[in-house]
């Protein structure tokens, strides 16, 4: 029974991170390609905007967590401390752009943007997943009274 409750649980985060995925995916293409911002900006700010609703639906359908919601986000934002410059640095990096100038090194990015984004994605998932389940709602999993679980 835990075992398919863990499993459902993961399937949940996975769905909401394929939502949030695609809020960054879209979000990061206006930015890049209609507004011609730079890839580590245009990530950045989508980066933002996918955590955001992420954080939201997880806490209360994925973890069913009664957790304070301040304390909580202050966890998930520790978490972003590390991740966003990490992130943003490899994105310059692999796409050969100064993030201080945005100019290239070359006419042709090093790896194509959207792959850098894709991999990061991934990365972000993984990570993200076990750092929530494990130290932002480990002692508070399934303690939201207002939600009905199925047996």
């Amino acid at each position: 029974m835990k075992d398919r409750k863990e499993t459902w649980r993961m399937i949940k985060f996975t769905l909401f991170s394929i939502s949030a995925g695609i809020i960054q995916i879209v979000t990061y293409t206006i930015f890049y390609e209609v507004f011609h911002w730079a890839p580590w900006l245009a990530y950045l700010v989508s980066l933002v905007l996918s955590v955001l609703w992420n954080f939201t639906f997880n806490r209360r359908y994925t973890f069913r967590s009664d957790a304070d919601i301040k304390r909580s986000m202050l966890l998930v934002a520790l978490f972003y401390v590390v991740f966003t410059p990490l992130s943003t640095w490899w994105t310059a990096a692999l796409t050969g752009e100064n993030p201080f100038t945005g100019a290239t090194a070359s006419k042709e990015p090093l790896v194509n943007n959207y792959i850098v984004q894709g991999g990061t994605m991934l990365i972000n998932f993984v990570t993200e997943y076990l750092y929530q389940r494990l130290v932002v709602f480990r002692k508070s999993i399934d303690t939201r009274k207002d939600i009905k679980e199925k047996k």
